[in-house]
């Protein structure tokens, strides 16, 4: 049986995406299966008294948390661009990332969002936009709409995001290697050495 790697995220969270990006290549060399957690991000903030980089108090460490980021970008040689609308509510988003898995068309969805998010920067947190986003995906972005708007899926995110947090986290990208969690993209390396000794005990 494969390792499982559980990916917890936020499609505002642009680290995730930075991470995402790897996930591929880190699946080729491990032979790991990733298992999608979309959350609320500022569910976890709020919860766990965290904030976005973006309102860090401290002037020279938010503009550093910038000059990261395009490193990282240049590093991993990947299409970028930093969303002008940030930061944005995900919430409607997050929901209907969980309507798509109830759907089945969670793949599709993934693949959509997240470079229209992070490369064509658009604001995904009008409806509008998302809804063309997904439609000339061939996504149904009205049933997507709708199923993410039932109590069942408005649980499912609640239940992921207090899922995160009671194991942990207390922000995105956060990895779980069965019980060992690691925080951030920069922390890919020390997963992909928890995925290979999970194999080695296979």
């Amino acid at each position: 049986m494969s390792a499982e790697l559980e990916f917890f995220f936020d499609y505002g969270s642009p680290f995730s995406f930075i991470a995402q990006s790897q996930l591929a290549g880190l699946v080729e060399r491990t032979g790991a299966r990733v298992i999608h957690r979309p959350m609320l991000l500022g569910g976890v903030f709020k919860a766990t008294g965290n904030q976005s980089p973006a309102l860090e108090p401290v002037e020279p460490k938010r503009a550093h948390g910038g000059i990261d980021m395009a490193r990282w970008v240049e590093f991993y040689e990947i299409d970028f661009r930093f969303n002008p609308h940030f930061p944005i509510n995900t919430l409607p988003l997050m929901r209907q990332a969980h309507a798509a898995i109830e759907e089945g068309v969670f793949e599709k969805f993934h693949a959509a969002v997240w470079p229209a998010f992070w490369i064509e920067a658009l604001d995904l947190g009008d409806a509008d936009v998302l809804a063309d986003v997904l439609n000339r995906s061939g996504l149904d972005a009205l049933r997507l709409a709708e199923r993410a708007s039932t109590p069942e899926v408005k649980a499912s995110v609640r239940a992921t995001t207090d899922e995160a947090v009671s194991r942990g986290a207390f922000g995105a990208p956060t990895f779980f290697v069965g019980d060992q969690m690691f925080f951030g993209n920069d922390r890919l390396i020390f997963v992909e050495r928890a995925l290979a000794e999970v194999e080695e005990r296979s």
